[in-house]
Formats: C-alpha cells, sequence, structure tokens
C-alpha cells in the first residue's frame, strides 16, 4: 500500500511538472479561517463527510488528482491530508495513516477551530 502511494504522488507530481503550470491563488481560496480536505477520487471512501458541516470556518474540498498543482504547493504526501488555514497560512495539519484513514474527528477539529478565534482576541 505505502509503495502504490508513493507511485500515485509521483505520478501526479511528475505530470504537474510536466504539463500543469502552478497557479498560486492560495490568498482568494483559503481566505479567513478555511478547513480544506485533500483527497483524491481513488480514496473517496475514507473522505470525512463533516468538513462543510464545522463551524465558524469555511469548509472546502480539493481533488489532487483534478488539481494536481495543489498537491504540489501544499506538500501533500497522503490522503487524505486535512489543513486549517487562517488568513492563507497553514495552521494545522492533520494526515491519514498508513490505511489511508484520518484518525482525527470533527470535535477535534472544531475545538483546534475554536482556539484559533480564541487565540486572535
Amino acid at each position: 500500500m505505502k509503495f502504490f502511494t508513493a507511485f500515485i504522488a509521483t505520478f501526479v507530481i511528475g505530470a504537474v511538472v510536466i504539463s500543469t503550470p502552478s497557479v498560486d491563488n492560495t490568498e482568494n481560496l483559503y481566505e479567513g479561517l478555511c478547513v480544506v480536505e485533500f483527497n483524491a477520487d481513488f480514496n473517496k471512501q475514507n473522505s470525512v463527510p463533516w468538513i462543510e458541516s464545522l463551524k465558524d470556518c469555511k469548509g472546502k474540498r480539493v481533488d489532487i488528482a483534478s488539481e494536481p498543482q495543489k498537491q504540489v504547493e501544499h506538500k501533500i504526501v497522503v490522503v487524505p491530508t486535512i489543513i486549517i488555514f487562517n488568513e492563507g497560512e497553514e495552521v494545522k495539519r492533520y494526515q491519514a495513516n498508513i490505511m489511508m484513514q484520518l484518525e482525527v474527528d470533527a470535535a477535534t477539529i472544531q475545538n483546534d477551530i475554536d482556539e484559533i478565534i480564541m487565540s486572535d482576541f
């Protein structure tokens, strides 16, 4: 499984270098407090169903197979990966285990969001 994941990542990254120009719209895409799940269609069974239901933030999904430049830009090495952005800057990252499953739950991420909001005061 690890070899397969590395192969897919290498293949996608190689495609970026050859055919996909890197576009940096991070400021527009991740402004404010935003939680982004990076995943791929081949792993959609391990996608988190609660990303859009988090409170006091925007929830987004990025398919690295259709947007490989985002995989390179954010150094995604395993899917799914969840990144919390605050004003376009990464403040927290959660990565899947070797079985390509996240071990974090919505309550933990919501707690992190609440702490980020409180730290701004």
